[in-house]
């Protein structure tokens, strides 16, 4: 016996997957619980599952939710505080002190705004690394959003949990906290090669093996980095986390600037997935990641914004136009990276980074209902011939209608349902003047 749908969402185009061939007309999806299970035309659906609740858009366009896979949500709260420097400069003398004044509250509400950006822009799921993360995920709870969530643990004393001792047992609680949760995974995340020791990442690593979990780090970001891990180890980043044993098939590695042609050779041999941030490296004049070289070798490229700080927004549609286009400058090659491939990657890429490919990033029968629905009736999205080249060269966020996580309606009409925006923006107004600089400096 066929089992009958909760929602239905239909369109005047179904995208199941990142390919132009996979598009169909008059489709949608029947959704039980929380899971796919029938594609068809829109009139079939209707009449196989006349009660399910309806999400119908005459001029929609129904196709996976994008995944964000390298952000720090909570910094929406520095958005514009400090600009236009140079990444450790900005890193040293403006954020670090900055978020020795953060609190749990202010975690939790920065991280709402972020989490309201990232739904009404098309976001269903995001993998943060931040400070306070047990507030982090609180708000991911409350958002209905698909996340991995994980505190950031460096050898200096952290604002969230102190010294790095009460780190570890931090992370232990939050593994505790959400090991059954449907939604929230907790993610093992060293900060990075300069801000951890090898015994600091020797442990972490251990403990993501007998976790079975995620170890995101920031990996090569710049040619400071590479340098600064040079002489202190006399290896580059990629060489000394797998001499650490921290390179494997579950590990995403954010940034992957500065990587010689022995590094790509060795994140193919690890399987090594990365998240590739091109806002936030280009307005930090990191420089531009060998993306296409690693998708060469076979290795998983997903999409990430990095946090509000640095890029400014977490809006992965400009994220995926700017991938596309400077790609294609860096190789002077205007093939190099195409629509197809730059949505792969914002989709199903994500999906594979996280190692959930099986349940998200595509829509077909027994996947996860993460689901958004884009307007196409807008004068920058007509004439319509080939979907991909819009979604990654015309669409903007604010184009998503509608978003539906795990079978969940998380926003209607544009009408965030799980977050009041209204209530978060004020919240965010007396924080940020907590924080704005002093007239005259930054």
């Amino acid at each position: 016996m066929t089992p009958q749908a909760d929602l239905l969402i239909t369109g005047s185009h179904l995208l199941p997957g990142a390919r132009q061939s996979e598009l169909l007309e008059d489709h949608g999806i029947a959704v039980a619980g929380d899971t796919i299970i029938a594609l068809g035309p829109t009139a079939d659906l209707e009449k196989a599952h006349p009660r399910a609740q309806r999400l119908h858009t005459a001029h929609g366009l129904v196709m996976p939710g994008l995944i964000n896979t390298h952000t720090h949500a909570a910094m929406s709260c520095f958005r514009g505080i400090a600009d236009d420097l140079p990444l450790m400069t900005w890193l040293q003398e403006y954020i670090f002190p900055l978020e020795q004044r953060l609190t749990p509250e202010i975690v939790y509400h920065s991280t709402l705004l972020s989490l309201a950006e990232m739904i009404k822009s098309g976001t269903t799921s995001f993998c943060d690394m931040y400070l306070f993360a047990k507030d982090v995920a609180r708000a991911a709870e409350q958002s209905g959003l698909r996340a991995w969530v994980g505190e950031v643990l460096f050898d200096f004393p952290s604002p969230s949990y102190g010294p790095v001792e009460a780190g570890f047992t931090y992370v232990e609680e939050m593994f505790c906290r959400y090991r059954q949760h449907p939604l929230v995974r907790v993610a093992v995340m060293p900060h990075s090669v300069y801000t951890c020791s090898p015994d600091l990442l020797r442990r972490l690593a251990e403990i993501a093996r007998r976790e079975n979990a995620l170890l995101h780090i920031h990996l090569s970001e710049n040619a400071s980095e590479v340098a600064t891990c040079r002489d202190r180890y006399g290896a580059t980043p990629t060489r000394h986390l797998d001499r650490l044993g921290l390179l494997g098939d579950t590990t995403l590695a954010a940034h992957c600037v500065v990587l010689d042609e022995d590094d790509i050779s060795l994140l193919a041999e690890r399987k090594v997935k990365v998240s590739h941030c091109v806002e936030s490296n280009l307005k930090l004049a990191s420089g531009i990641a060998p993306v296409v070289r690693l998708l060469e070798r076979g290795i998983t490229v997903s999409l990430g914004t990095d946090g509000s700080a640095s890029n400014n927004n977490i809006d992965m549609f400009g994220e995926m136009n700017c991938v596309a286009k400077v790609h294609k400058v860096d190789r002077m090659d205007p093939t190099a990276m195409n629509a197809e491939t730059t949505l792969a990657a914002a989709t199903l890429g994500g999906a594979t980074a996280l190692g959930v490919e099986r349940r998200i990033g595509s829509l077909t029968v027994g996947r996860k209902a993460d689901v958004i629905v884009i307007d196409l009736d807008q004068p920058h999205l007509i004439p319509l011939y080939n979907v991909p080249s819009h979604l990654v060269y015309a669409a903007r966020g604010g184009d998503v209608v509608h978003s539906v996580i795990n079978g969940r309606i998380v926003m209607r009409n544009r009408q965030l349902l799980t977050i009041d925006e209204h209530e978060v923006l004020a919240a965010m107004r007396e924080i940020a003047a907590q924080f704005h600089p002093t007239p005259g400096r930054r």
